[in-house]
């Protein structure tokens, strides 16, 4: 009697024909196994998502993370701080202009960043090309997709600010370089203070009615110019002072000077700093959280 060709091959290994199916409960525990990869590492599969979409506008981030330092320092340096000949004095401390103003100019170049980061692309992951719905029909969570896109920010973020903080450091506006780079995680945290608590609000519109651009004109741009960035808070009247003091900028501001060129300050008033940002920052992901659980159905 004669084998049939496919009982075996040379040597006894058995064929595709022989081999056993899986059984449904095995076919199940695969499934599970795939399906819990994307629960363990989700948060940093959507932050590849948003680091690969930055491709599409790759060249704006070169230029505006090093082009920007180069054009504000330029017009400082060479510019306003040649008409400003007497040094600025805060806290008993007297610095050049530049000096002065430097950490702020690094905090707002993250806040900015922020700002671009933490608005348009939540938008449209939830209206226009709704890819947050289709992460969370994989095994994707909203708090995960919500923790990847800070995540992919926080990537750009770094970025800027470690290429602001070299520029300062070339412009000799950080007297202090041993303590100085302190401002590169403390912009980071800015950037997240106001980037995390704008996500939510991205996260909460349905309708777009150009809030987005109220933002930057009655948020950002009144931050900016009311935050202590080009003179001390002090100087200016106590009805305008509220702004800095409820600002992400100024308090970042602040413990950027303490870093860079040594500003004194009380010790409850760093904790206060820090404490500030951390609040805005962990609230802000909370709050946007759970719009995001709202938003996709969990």
């Amino acid at each position: 009697m004669t084998a049939s060709p496919d009982a075996a091959r040379p040597g006894g290994e058995p064929t595709a024909a022989t081999r056993a199916q899986p059984s449904l409960d095995e076919l199940r525990a695969e499934a599970m196994q795939w399906g819990r990869k994307p629960r363990v590492a989700g948060t940093w599969y959507v932050t590849e998502h948003m680091v690969r979409a930055m491709r599409a506008y790759g060249w704006t981030i070169i230029v505006g993370a090093l082009g920007q330092p180069i054009l504000y320092l330029l017009g400082l340096a060479v510019g306003l701080a040649a008409l400003i000949d007497a040094p600025i004095t805060q806290n008993g401390v007297e610095v050049s202009y530049l000096v002065f103003v430097a950490p702020a100019l690094l905090m707002t170049a993250a806040i900015s960043v922020a700002s671009e980061e933490f608005s348009y692309p939540v938008m449209a992951g939830f209206k226009w090309r709704r890819y947050f719905f289709g992460f969370s029909a994989t095994g994707l969570s909203p708090g995960q997709i919500a923790g990847g896109v800070i995540a992919g920010a926080s990537a750009r973020i770094i970025v800027v600010v470690i290429a602001y903080y070299l520029f300062l450091w070339v412009f000799q506006a950080v007297p202090n370089p041993e303590t100085g780079w302190i401002t590169i995680p403390v912009g980071l945290l800015a950037g997240l203070a106001f980037g995390i608590p704008y996500m939510a609000y991205a996260a909460s519109i349905t309708d777009d009615k150009g809030q987005v651009a109220l933002v930057q004109r009655f948020v950002f741009m009144p931050m900016f110019l009311f935050s202590g960035t080009f003179y001390p808070l002090a100087t200016l009247p106590l009805w305008l002072q509220w702004i800095g003091w409820v600002s992400p900028l100024w308090h970042a501001t602040e413990l950027g000077r303490i870093a860079t060129y040594g500003m004194p300050a009380d010790p409850f008033a760093v904790v206060i700093h820090v404490g500030y940002l951390l609040v805005l920052t962990v609230g802000g992901y909370l709050i946007g959280r759970r719009i995001f659980q709202r938003r996709l159905g969990e």
